[in-house]
């Protein structure tokens, strides 16, 4: 088999060292971004770089207004407290269904064995003993809960990040669009080196801890891991949907009743619902895409671990060869690391027409980085021929066709990435030709839009279909998972890059609410659209990383269930293949008029608003901000119960009455079908939202043809923007929660189900 040249000291030492490194770089972001201030102060002289002085446009207008200052960190604080607040509230509900899932866990693994505290004989090799499995009961609870704490603060630290640094990017804004761009890109990169560092540390430690007591079960150590990834992706379904219903039934009332109705700008301060929509960009967009992604990460992780430990480098106890999937996740945060460097120190942006191709440059040069990274990973860390399980069988591997399966998932994540960016960035003729058809009305803007959504899935399918296929070739099912852990890599470059965008949205935001130039809200605008196209890139790595972490914890799944093959022609399979392929429509319709009926509230209110509050449309009275807030807080806490209940309790339903060869099909089906659905309605959403942006800014003639801003046109693309809202950050975004969740939990109860499930089968 061959040795492996790095020493199993010198990676217990590498990996820690990778996480701190990206949590130190991390808090030095965050304390460049602290030193804008929010305090009207005078700087004593002009800085000057490359020549350019850092004049404000209000001093060159002869604006120069310190009330503005005061204004923007009032409005920031607002933000800040709703959001916070929200979370706390969901926090809570969040930590009753934390402990009740915990407890479920104990009691289905426990009771296995009968709660039984002797040795057993292994799982895939019956001659050696295992641990008992109370302990891989006790410590899968263990790990449930460190996954599900690691991935609520996750989130809410993001959240802290973006209500810091919205109001600071407003205010470097007034000295140009770079500074601005830079401000919001740092935060960004706090939140997705803080995740990407965290993630990895909890998880390394975890394995550390619990090898103090499993000693040389590998098998039951990395089985009992496996309930991390579920923690952390448990919690992401509830801050993705209820922050999701949130931010959308802020969003569509504002929009509907402000500008169809009232004609007002975006987030004018007269619009009672505007406070809630810049509160919903952060719980929504930042918490819950952070929560999101780690679940991601957490779970392909686990998934490789898993097979690994099975495999001879689990057998043979070879710890580096094991911690592979660990070593590529600290390799990608020095990688982006240095990916960072590039849009924040190596280059300045000067103009708006530098902002997107600035993004993109850090998505191309990450990957290209980590393509030699994993590498030098491959070369160091694996003996040069191995073996993987493989359904019952070891298939022997070479170092080098693991290095292409992580290869294969990492540009198939950045053409994803750049397909999805050519369906919703208005720059190129899809989006052109949806806000052409705003010309004859709302009707053929929709058509357009789903038309453009459902196309938009061809080439990422292919993709991922292509990665799945050689991946399997050469590695088998944790060749699939390492697959995953490629697209996520680079992760801390595609959460700064992803949290950017609401960042710069919550700045424009705050720019209007607080009445500054119109030239500060162009220039807040052009870092919000290229945000836009950003945030529905990162959302395709999202969808696509699901896709195959879903895929790789299924084949966990089978083989620890003692599935030999399954076979879509016996009707067990095939009544869970069809049930699960109606679940991502199920949970859509769910999550759908979740959003239309808190939003049903919203206008109402914001109707009464303006209806009941003299002097409000002029401008001379205050709106009642607060109870909007409140009803996008109560409506969202209430509805994310049972979308949430539908996507957790289903694999144990299915699991426990109709045994382990119904819910692998049940599991097949979400799948296939989730994935689908997911891309379209992302896309879809992102397409019509930067349709109607494409018609504000009025760039080129053709866009100056169907405005301005209140024309017809405009009319039929903002209610265009208004139904995608939901798809793009309610429904598709959920979705690829969906297809891991189930999977990540079969595989956890995967033991109960193997031995005690399938009851109503054994009746009949």
């Amino acid at each position: 088999m061959g040795a492996v040249i790095l020493s199993d000291l010198l990676t217990e030492i590498l990996i820690p060292v990778c996480a701190v490194i990206g949590i130190v770089f991390s808090l030095i972001q965050w304390l460049i971004v602290s030193r804008v201030k929010l305090s009207p102060e005078k700087p004593a002289s002009n800085n000057s770089k490359n020549g350019y002085n850092d004049y404000l446009i209000e001093e060159e207008e002869g604006l120069n207004d310190p009330g503005v200052v005061a204004k923007c960190a009032e409005i920031q604080n607002a933000i800040s407290e709703g959001a916070t607040s929200f979370l706390f509230t969901e926090y809570q509900y969040v930590g009753i269904f934390m402990v009740a899932f915990a407890i479920l866990i104990f009691l289905f693994l426990g009771s296995v064995e009968g709660f039984s505290r002797k040795s057993q004989p292994c799982t895939y090799n019956k001659e050696m003993m295992c641990k008992p499995a109370l302990a891989t009961a006790i410590f899968s609870t263990i790990s449930f809960l460190l996954g599900a704490v690691t991935s609520v603060v996750s989130g809410f630290l993001g959240m802290k990040i973006a209500t810091y640094a919205n109001a600071r990017t407003t205010l470097e804004a007034r000295k140009g669009v770079g500074k601005a761009f830079i401000v919001a890109f740092r935060s960004g990169a706090v939140m997705g080196f803080l995740l990407a560092a965290n993630g990895l540390l909890v998880l390394y430690i975890a394995i550390n801890l619990f090898k103090l007591y499993y000693g040389d079960d590998w098998e039951g150590l990395f089985e009992a891991i496996t309930g991390y990834g579920l923690g952390g992706s448990s919690m992401a379904l509830f801050g993705r949907v209820g922050g999701g219903i949130y931010t959308k039934a802020a969003d569509v009332g504002a929009d509907l009743v402000g500008k169809v109705e009232r004609n007002i700008p975006e987030d004018d301060p007269r619009n009672p619902a505007v406070i809630a929509d810049n509160v919903g960009d952060n719980v929504g967009d930042i918490a819950g895409m952070g929560s999101d992604l780690f679940g991601s990460y957490a779970e392909s992780s686990c998934a490789a671990l898993v097979v690994a430990s099975i495999s001879s480098f689990g057998i043979n106890h070879e710890f580096t060869a094991m911690c592979y999937p660990l070593l590529i996740s600290s390799m990608g945060i020095l990688v982006c690391l240095i990916t960072t460097l590039f849009a924040t120190d190596f280059f300045e942006i000067k103009t708006v027409k530098e902002i997107e191709p600035a993004l993109k440059k850090q998505l191309i040069i990450s990957t290209a980085l980590m393509t030699v990274g994993v590498a030098l990973v491959s070369w160091v860390a694996l003996p040069p021929s191995f073996t993987i399980f493989n359904f019952g069988t070891q298939k022997e591997v070479k170092n080098w066709q693991l290095f292409l399966c992580v290869g294969v998932g990492l540009w198939a994540g950045l053409i994803i990435g750049f397909v999805t960016e050519y369906y919703t960035s208005n720059a190129y003729s899809p989006v052109q030709d949806v806000a052409d058809s705003c010309r004859t009305g709302a009707a053929t803007n929709v058509i357009f839009g789903l038309a453009l959504g459902y196309k938009s899935v061809i080439i990422p399918i292919f993709a991922i279909a292509i990665s799945i296929f050689i991946s399997f070739s050469f590695a088998a099912m944790y060749g699939i998972a390492v697959a995953a852990l490629g697209m996520l890599s680079t992760i801390a470059t595609g959460l700064a890059i992803d949290a950017y965008g609401p960042i710069s949205d919550n700045a424009g935001g705050i720019a209007e609410m607080a009445g500054m130039s119109h030239r500060i809200r162009e220039r807040t605008d052009a870092l919000d659209a290229a945000g836009n196209t950003t945030a529905a890139i990162g959302k395709g790595f999202a969808i696509g990383s699901a896709a195959l972490v879903s895929l790789a914890l299924f084949g966990a799944f089978v083989s620890r269930a003692g599935i030999s093959t399954v076979d879509v022609l016996t009707p067990k399979v095939f009544i869970g293949l069809i049930v699960g392929a109606m679940l991502p429509y199920w949970f859509s319709a769910m999550t759908m008029k979740s959003v239309g009926s808190a939003a049903l509230k919203m206008v109402e209110e914001v109707r009464r608003q303006f209806n009941t509050i003299p002097g409000l449309m002029e401008g001379t009275a205050k709106p009642d901000y607060a109870t909007c807030v409140k009803i996008s807080t109560d409506a969202s806490i209430k509805e994310m119960i049972p979308p949430g209940a539908l996507v957790m309790l289903t694999p144990l339903i299915v699991g426990t009455f109709f045994g382990v060869e119904t819910l692998s099909g049940v599991l097949a089906g979400s799948l296939v079908s989730g994935v689908q659905i997911a891309i379209s309605a992302s896309n879809t959403g992102g397409a019509w939202d930067n349709a109607k942006k494409y018609i504000e800014a009025g760039a080129s003639e053709h866009a100056r043809s169907l405005g301005p801003k209140g024309s017809d046109p405009h009319k039929a693309a903002v209610i265009g923007d208004t139904i995608g809202d939901p798809l793009k950050d309610t429904s598709g975004p959920s979705l690829n929660i969906l297809i891991k969740l189930m999977a990540v939990e079969s595989l956890v109860f995967a033991p109960f189900f193997a031995t005690h499930g399938g009851l109503l089968f054994r009746i009949f």
